[in-house]
């Protein structure tokens, strides 16, 4: 092998692994939304609000 297929191998697999940190990343803040929601579908930061019954668990 010469130097510039090995280049070329080094930018395809650079590559891949660009778009595998970024579907990643996608994912990441996809959980992080379902995690940091709160039990009664509010995401204030402040449940349960008036008129919201306590749902008798914690996340």
């Amino acid at each position: 092998m010469n130097n510039r297929s090995v280049s070329k191998d080094t930018d395809a697999r650079v590559r891949e692994l660009q778009t595998q940190v970024a579907d990643l990343k996608e994912l990441v803040n996809t959980l992080l939304s379902v995690i940091c929601e709160e039990p009664d579908g509010v995401a204030s930061g402040a449940a349960p609000s008036y008129g919201q019954p306590k749902m008798n668990y914690c996340m």
